[in-house]
């Protein structure tokens, strides 16, 4: 299955700014679930720096610096992804029993799961809590498979929390996340990696895109996707299996990954500082079409 994205972000300032430094996590991953065959990114004003490099968590992350005056930031990044389609899915009943990841983390040297324990610590973006240990609790029952447990409260969150767009940030503490019950896709997936790890488990978080399908006899409505959020699991046989809160479900072809980190904040598609400009305003469209 292979996916045409085309990502643009949009930058308004009432003033001029003189000067911008800019990171972006915009070019999809490439590993064994997806391939990213074509990439560009155009960005107005040119800019007069440009670095693309790995991240610490292999991600493609790309600098560049504006130092010419402008009121108008505008960044495209235009992709096209090949998804494996018939990948074996993960066995939900057949993984380790939830309790006993912790002794195989501390326990197992392999390097993926050496590298998995970072996943257990607290990020920026995500503080373990008691009060997000006590909501997963009725989740996992003891000596239930981890993945099982993990796909009940991956359903909870979905039933139990309102989708809202413009009611929180991706700054908005957990706590107060599990007062209000609304929120957008980033405010699942921190809750749900919230709650795993305050059980100790390894939990990570991931940006990309997922195709919106119109109801049979509408036409697609262009520009109305976004950018997307959703978590993943380290199971020490199975690996890391992703699923997605927004839509109930684990993910599918219908996925496709930009990056993935401990939160928001070590993937988010843009972000930068700049000089000058006063207020602005932001303006962000996604289009993701299936390519014949």
């Amino acid at each position: 299955m292979t996916f045409h994205i085309v990502h643009t972000t949009q930058y308004r300032y009432s003033g001029w700014v003189t000067l911008c430094h800019n990171e972006a996590h915009l070019r999809p991953r490439t590993d064994d679930r997806q391939r990213c065959s074509v990439h560009r990114l155009v960005v107005e004003p040119a800019p007069s720096l440009t670095q693309e490099r790995s991240d610490y968590f292999g991600n493609v992350l790309v600098y560049f610096a504006v130092e010419e005056p402008h009121n108008e930031l505008r960044v495209t990044a235009t992709s096209t992804v090949e998804v494996r389609t018939g990948a074996k899915q993960a066995d939900l009943g057949a993984s380790i029993v939830w309790e006993s990841v912790g002794q195989r983390l501390r326990d197992d040297l392999r390097t993926d799961l050496i590298e998995a324990r970072q996943f257990v610590l607290d990020s920026p973006l995500v503080v373990t809590s008691a009060a997000l240990a006590a909501y997963a609790q009725p989740s996992f029952a003891p000596g239930r498979p981890l993945l099982d447990a993990v796909d009940d409260l991956n359903r909870r969150i979905h039933r139990e929390f309102a989708y809202e767009r413009d009611f929180t940030t991706v700054s908005t503490p957990l706590a107060e996340l599990l007062e209000l019950r609304r929120g957008v896709c980033q405010d699942f997936a921190h809750l749900a990696i919230g709650c795993l790890r305050s059980l100790g488990l390894p939990a990570r978080y991931v940006s990309g895109y997922v195709e919106s399908l119109p109801p049979p006899g509408q036409a697609r409505l262009r520009g109305a996707d976004a950018s997307h959020a959703w978590f993943s699991v380290c199971d020490p046989d199975q690996g890391w299996v992703d699923f997605d809160p927004t839509n109930d479900q684990l993910v599918s072809a219908q996925h496709v990954t930009t990056a993935w980190g401990r939160d928001y904040s070590d993937v988010s598609p843009l972000k930068g500082v700049v000089f000058g400009g006063g207020a602005h305003s932001l303006a962000v469209s996604v289009e993701i079409a299936r390519v014949a």
